[in-house]
């Protein structure tokens, strides 16, 4: 995967972000299974999400409760996190104040959090559950799981715990996915069962099954999708049209409408398919057309026969 996205950034713009199922389906396609060279899946292709395991987030994303500082805050524990079991997606807090990652399934008791103004309190629950539950608690019950902004507010939550407890109390909300190129594009498209726990970080298309997507270790050899941006330029056409109808009105918007059509199909019978985009340049009145005076026609005809 690294290696495609080197490519990709060389010799394109990166790898490919995919943001909605127009996209999916231009995919599909293009795609020529035939000239996939590795004889091993050779229905993949790398497209630009990962997950960046190294990124954690509160499961309150409201980010008008925080300030940039308070969303950096971090007390772990020496030598957290370190997915030293590879699925260590989720956060627990030990009886000192201090946090710990740890599989998300595993069973602790929890605190959540009531969020009433800039009023923020912390409540205790007796009841061990896994993270997914503990969140689906908190948010039936109060506002959320709590997102510890500060010292202040960790010795706060750490207070609750009884001697000796653990609390699930600062998980991610799911795997941070993360596009190639930066983009913040929601959409997903993956196939059932992915993504999956384990070290499998990188992700593909499987173009076998729609084009859904899987989440396959990074190092796989496979063929990837790069995208590349395409210059934009803007030009300002004048155009002269002949009325057929004295009582045609070329400003109707239904009759620039039509026009619009028109054109957009001698576009594409001269092969400009797509990335064009038509408007039309209203003058000082507000209209678009206006009728061509008769010493301007004389002006082009002498143009013309020049």
């Amino acid at each position: 995967m690294t290696e495609a996205q080197s490519y990709c950034r060389e010799k394109y713009t990166d790898l490919a972000t995919i943001d909605n199922m127009e996209d999916v389906n231009l995919l599909n396609s293009m795609v020529d299974l035939s000239k996939m060279i590795y004889t091993e899946n050779s229905y993949l292709a790398w497209i630009g999400l990962y997950d960046d395991v190294n990124s954690w987030r509160w499961s309150l994303s409201d980010r008008s409760f925080y300030t940039q500082e308070e969303t950096e805050f971090r007390n772990w524990y020496s030598w957290k996190p370190n997915n030293q079991y590879v699925t260590e997606n989720c956060g627990e807090l030990y009886s000192n104040g201090q946090w710990n990652d740890v599989p998300c399934d595993v069973l602790n008791t929890a605190v959540c959090m009531d969020v009433r103004g800039s009023d923020v309190t912390f409540v205790f629950i007796n009841n061990p559950m896994q993270w997914t539950e503990a969140q689906s608690y908190c948010r039936t019950h109060h506002t959320d799981l709590p997102s510890v902004r500060n010292m202040e507010e960790n010795q706060k939550v750490t207070e609750l715990l009884p001697s000796g407890q653990d609390a699930s109390d600062r998980p991610l909300s799911e795997r941070l996915w993360k596009w190639s190129d930066g983009s913040n594009s929601s959409f997903r498209y993956w196939n059932t069962g992915d993504p999956n726990e384990g070290t499998e970080n990188c992700v593909a298309a499987n173009f076998n099954n729609s084009g859904k997507w899987e989440d396959w270790n990074c190092d796989q050899r496979t063929g990837f999708i790069c995208y590349s941006l395409l210059p934009v330029s803007k030009k300002v056409v004048r155009v002269r049209l002949m009325k057929k109808s004295s009582s045609l009105d070329l400003n109707d918007p239904a009759v620039m409408e039509d026009i619009f059509r028109q054109l957009k199909q001698k576009l594409k019978d001269k092969g400009v398919n797509r990335d064009v985009k038509l408007s039309w340049k209203k003058q000082s009145d507000g209209k678009v057309f206006h009728k061509e005076k008769e010493t301007e026609k004389k002006t082009t005809k002498k143009k013309d026969e020049l």
